[in-house]
């Protein structure tokens, strides 16, 4: 199956990320690489760009759609956590932009091996790097039914994750939840059939939840997120598309943070917090056009967030 998606926000995410035609840029989810095909096209020969994916498929898809491009380019296999040392091997410091699109491929959704949609039948799966030993089988079929009604509320803020939980649970007693069809009847069975019959697709929460979970998500993104402010240079911005409010909440309050100068109380009258502002923002939250979401249904949810260092 050919590694098709569609970027979302690909004209505003360039027009705001790039700031200098010979700089350095980093693509930290690079996919299909779409951001970085429309980046590399206005970039130098002088002009570095960095691509990093966890997914090894996403990596040569990318490779092949850069191949001629005018600019430098490298793909890297490694998860965006890891930016530190991957920058630091390859001997680079600072850098000019950073981009994150932290949706899932629409080539993700669509391959059924893969076992992220709940459209698709296929294994249970929902790893991004299929190096890595946690799955979402292990996940569904090993974790405690209070672990499991954890991740399901706070991952997917689902109302039911009590009765999810514990349906998984029980139809796991004879015989393991094995495919994603197989959870997304679970699911159906937990939720009452009033509940199902307005809003999203019962299971899209819980499949959000167990994915974010296998892939440890949100417990990386604040981290990363200042790891890459530390490398970016005076002038230098970051942008993040985000999909979903737990990560868009994480974002926005990871940027406010960095846009606070000292912090001391108004009543001291010399600072002693020694703490500076890192980061201001750059213009409003940004949402696809109608038009856009008419063309792509999948970027309906879709905010870019945009800060410069200071």
């Amino acid at each position: 199956m050919e590694f098709k998606h569609t970027t979302v926000l690909l004209q505003e995410m360039i027009h705001y990320i790039l700031t200098d035609f010979n700089g350095v840029y980093v693509d930290c989810t690079l996919g299909g690489g779409g951001h970085s095909f429309a980046l590399s096209k206005r970039l130098s020969e002088e002009g570095l760009l960095i691509g990093i994916d966890q997914d090894e498929e996403a990596i040569q898809a990318a490779e092949e759609r850069l191949r001629g491009a005018r600019c430098k380019h490298i793909a890297i296999q490694s998860n965006f956590s890891h930016i530190d040392e991957v920058l630091d091997s390859l001997q680079i410091n600072m850098v000019n932009g950073f981009i994150f699109d932290l949706g899932v491929s629409s080539y993700q959704l669509d391959e059924s091996e893969r076992g992220f949609s709940y459209m698709n039948d296929g294994k249970l799966d929902m790893r991004m790097d299929r190096r890595q030993s946690l799955s979402a089988y292990e996940v569904i079929n090993t974790y405690e039914e209070k672990d499991l009604e954890k991740i399901i509320n706070d991952y997917g803020e689902e109302r039911w994750a009590s009765r999810i939980a514990s349906f998984i649970c029980s139809k796991r007693v004879n015989h393991p939840i094995e495919t994603t069809n197989d959870l997304v009847q679970v699911i159906k069975a937990a939720i009452p059939a009033g509940a199902r019959r307005t809003g999203p697709h019962p299971a899209k929460r819980t499949f959000q939840a167990i994915r974010i979970e296998v892939n440890n998500e949100l417990e990386i993104l604040q981290s990363t997120i200042e790891k890459s402010i530390n490398h970016l240079k005076p002038g230098g911005r970051l942008g993040i598309i985000s999909f979903q409010s737990l990560e868009d909440r994480i974002v926005k309050n990871v940027f406010k943070e960095m846009e606070k100068d000292c912090i001391c109380p108004p009543d001291i009258p010399i600072c002693v917090c020694n703490h500076r502002q890192l980061v201001r923002r750059v213009g409003k939250a940004i949402r696809p056009s109608a038009e856009e979401i008419k063309n792509n249904p999948r970027a309906r949810s879709a905010v870019l967030r945009v800060v410069e260092k200071v």
